[in-house]
């Protein structure tokens, strides 16, 4: 059977469109794999995060290819990139822009900041105090920055990927939850397996000078008009009620389950969906699955939970507390 053969619960056939759009995603996935060695499971992430338009928090220790990741999905969809080391000396200005005086004009100007891009790396955003931090809070939530009190609109598709160093690190400050909150997933991205490493340091120093990785061969696949759409197609999967009743039984149980301290807000069931209609997407599916909702819920309910303090004295990780709860939360049958 085919996927134009493959019938919906409502009996209609699957889009063709539709199709043809997800094989597009998964080629524009492959193509950052080629590169992005050794980390398909963040690659796949990403992709449900930005169709499901999200921001991303990705955790992880310096030097797993972080930059290269988002250099690369900005050459795939032809949008303009920034990068921002946060340190604990910089200030929001140095985010957002500032009304600066132009002595040749004798008139105010606005210089405008790095946030205003298609794709932000915001790099190592747990080294900046709060203040800065937050600065990133309106631009995440509304698309827009506010300079003298007049409203500035940042490019659509709009992407902020922040990674931040484990908080064991030394000078390190915790993001504030209410921007926690704003990032819909949160991806642990480790060490490649031995292979893996082996056929990167192979990439990075034959026929090369230096140690960054080329991606002059990398093609674009999407213009940035292509991903608003296909995010609003996405929008478009349809989601049971039981499905979506799954999704907030989910997101209530973390608010009462043993060695959870917080739980989840409503924020989290509404990521839920919208990550696993990103990921039904992806699959072709014009609707979502139970598995839908449990594949996406260690990436956006990891970061929405603090554990008590019994759990933290344990050595007890928050992946695992969630596969727990994930196991004793009843899924409608499919």
């Amino acid at each position: 059977m085919s996927h134009e053969d493959i019938p919906t619960p409502n009996g209609d056939l699957l889009n063709e469109d539709l199709i043809n759009d997800s094989r597009a995603i998964n080629q524009l996935k492959e193509q950052i794999n080629q590169v992005f060695i050794g980390q398909k499971n963040v690659v796949n992430e990403v992709m449900i995060a930005m169709l499901a338009a999200g921001h991303i928090l990705i955790e992880g220790v310096p030097g797993l290819g972080k930059t290269l990741l988002v250099r690369l999905l900005a050459k795939s969809i032809s949008g303009e990139f920034s990068r921002v080391q946060f340190t604990p000396d910089l200030m929001p200005s140095d985010i957002t822009g500032h009304v600066m005086f132009d002595n040749e004009a004798n008139k105010f100007r606005i210089r405008r900041g790095p946030v205003f891009t298609h794709l932000l790396l915001a790099d190592e955003i747990n080294r900046a105090p709060a203040k800065t931090q937050s600065a990133l809070l309106e631009v995440m939530q509304e698309h827009q920055v506010t300079l003298e009190g007049k409203s500035l609109p940042v490019p659509e598709p709009y992407l902020v990927m922040a990674t931040q160093n484990p908080l064991e690190h030394e000078g390190t400050y915790p993001l504030p939850e209410a921007q926690l909150d704003r990032f819909i997933i949160k991806i642990k991205i480790d060490y490649p397996q031995a292979d893996e490493e082996l056929s990167m340091v192979k990439s990075v120093t034959t026929n090369q000078v230096g140690d960054q990785f080329s991606i002059d061969n990398v093609k674009q696949q999407f213009s940035p008009e292509d991903i608003v759409r296909l995010q609003k197609r996405v929008t478009t999967i349809s989601i049971d009620n039981e499905v979506s009743a799954y999704a907030v039984a989910i997101t209530r149980k973390t608010r009462d389950w043993a060695g959870i301290a917080n739980g989840a807000g409503p924020r989290g069931g509404i990521a839920l969906v919208r990550c696993a209609r990103a990921r039904a997407f992806m699959q072709g599916r014009v609707f979502v699955t139970p598995d839908d909702i449990k594949q996406v819920a260690l990436p956006v309910l990891r970061h929405r939970i603090i554990l008590s303090p019994e759990m933290e004295l344990e050595g007890m990780d928050v992946d695992r507390v969630i596969t727990a709860l994930l196991e004793n939360v009843a899924a409608p049958r499919q």
